[in-house]
């Protein structure tokens, strides 16, 4: 190992505590070596066995949850989000598990259009996985892809953010307790030099981060020829009409955009309200908002923890600047706090705000909720697909089926209707995200798993004939 030279920091104290500590180019590429030399033992096994595997390893985490817990929390400086992490793991490691070998099993033989010709399918698992993974959610988003590759019977290689890497030491202690397991999973530190080397070690490449550098990561798996599933950033916008549940629609749309202080690529960024109910809205919205405690001094303490990457405090300080120079209204919160070192923003409802603004166009990131006026429910939509974005949002109505009629207009690839954010708890509704929030087939659903496999047929000719085609 070289120590690297970004800071490892505390994000509650801003305190240095360490280098970064990635492997080596040449141990790297021996690592990925390693890795693919053991992927052929692992395919062959039934996926029976391998989701037994993945069962062994749920209950080694299960059994480090606390140590995992403890590591997040020193990552991200918030407590809450951490054991929602640790337990959606366990979860997802369940789920797959179940579901993996009868999604694996050969499909049923079939007859071609052409006479005496069947057809049998199969997959063929990507050998090697490189899965990048972001700050924001650092166990969750490391694993989510890797999971299911795992599942296909590929070997994984996961390098997540720079910023948050102490749980990763943990995280390995459980999968060397997993012994087929061990040989084909390996998750190592480093910044974006190590990840522009795993993408060139690696047969596909997930990836979940900002678009700039999913572009970045795109081209490179376009110039080797590999796949790259792409998860990228977005402005989730939700819609209140008149007629909704404004207490429901408020309650649920600060969560959206509030729940790990807003550093969600789901987080609720933009909301249009329709006119008439505007007002009403906003004051809810503003009353419950103020209620919110930071969690400080202690983890505990409050719901909203600290900004997690010293760089996105820049960014939304700068947007909140953009905003007020450009006439937006600050009704609660507003500003970047300094606290025992660390950066902090309270929950922040800004109105009159439009879409000159840089808090209305671009990813935020943190705990800000503009909320403009919309004439109707066309105009709050032509307003949400105002956007380069395109990954999720929310409709709220007076019932499921008028919210679907607004939601079914929006370009993105999930709407939560009557509710924020579903996608973060329901894994099972495959979407695409559009525009420049992604590219690639659905990480959600059983597709998750198909995007691991390369699609082979066996074309069988069971006929004793020779063929009219031949010379």
């Amino acid at each position: 190992m070289t120590a690297g030279t970004y800071q490892v920091r505390d994000p509650r104290t801003d305190e240095i505590e360490r280098p970064l500590r990635p492997p080596t180019p040449a141990g790297l590429t021996d690592l990925a070596a390693r890795l693919r030399t053991a992927q052929p033992r692992w395919v062959a096994i039934p996926p029976t066995r391998r989701a037994a595997a993945l069962l062994a390893w749920r209950e080694e985490i299960a059994s480090a949850r606390d140590e995992l817990v403890a590591a997040l929390t020193a990552d991200t400086g918030r407590l809450t989000e951490s054991v929602i992490e640790v337990d959606s793991v366990l979860g997802m490691l369940e789920r797959w598990a179940a579901q993996a070998p009868a999604l694996l099993a050969p499909p049923t033989p079939r007859q071609a259009a052409v006479p005496g010709i069947e057809i049998r399918a199969g997959g063929v698992p990507y050998p090697l996985v490189g899965v990048i993974s972001p700050w924001n959610f650092p166990l969750l988003l490391g694993l989510i892809d890797a999971i299911p590759a795992l599942a296909a019977g590929c070997a994984v290689l996961v390098k997540p953010s720079e910023v948050t890497p102490r749980f990763i030491v943990p995280l390995m202690k459980t999968v060397a307790r997993v012994p087929e397991l061990s040989e084909v999973v390996a998750v190592v530190e480093g910044d974006g030099a190590t990840g522009a080397i795993v993408v060139n070690l690696v047969d596909a490449v997930a990836f979940t981060g900002s678009v700039p550098t999913g572009r970045i990561v795109a081209a490179a798996a376009a110039e080797l020829f590999i796949p790259a599933f792409l998860e990228l950033g977005g402005k989730d916008p939700a819609i209140v009409v008149a007629g909704a549940d404004l207490d429901r629609a408020s309650s649920s749309i600060l969560w959206g955009a509030t729940t790990n202080a807003g550093q969600s690529c789901l987080s609720i960024e933009r909301v249009y309200v329709e006119e008439t109910v505007f007002d009403e809205f906003v004051s809810r919205l503003v009353d419950k908002a103020e209620r919110l405690k930071l969690a400080y001094p202690q983890p505990d303490a409050g719901q909203i923890g600290p900004v997690i990457d010293p760089a996105q405090a820049e960014v939304i300080e700068r947007h909140l600047t953009d905003a007020l120079e450009k006439g937006a209204t600050v009704r609660c919160g507003g500003r970047i706090e300094r606290l025992g070192g660390g950066r902090w923003c309270r929950p922040t409802v800004l109105t009159d705000v439009d879409h000159g603004m840089l808090v209305m166009t671009e990813e935020t990131f943190g705990p800000v909720i503009p909320v403009m006026a919309a004439r109707d429910a066309d105009h709050a939509v032509e307003l949400a697909n105002d956007s380069v974005y395109g990954l999720s949002g929310a409709v709220f109505a007076a019932d499921a089926e008028a919210a679907l009629a607004v939601a079914e207009r929006l370009r993105v690839g999930a709407v939560s209707i009557n509710d924020c954010a579903l996608t973060a708890f329901v894994h099972e509704g495959e979407k695409n995200s559009f525009n420049s929030s992604g590219l690639g087939s659905s990480r959600m659903g059983h597709a998750s798993l198909n995007r691991f496999l390369r699609r082979r047929s066996y074309l069988i000719n069971n006929s004793a004939q020779p063929d009219p085609w031949w010379h």
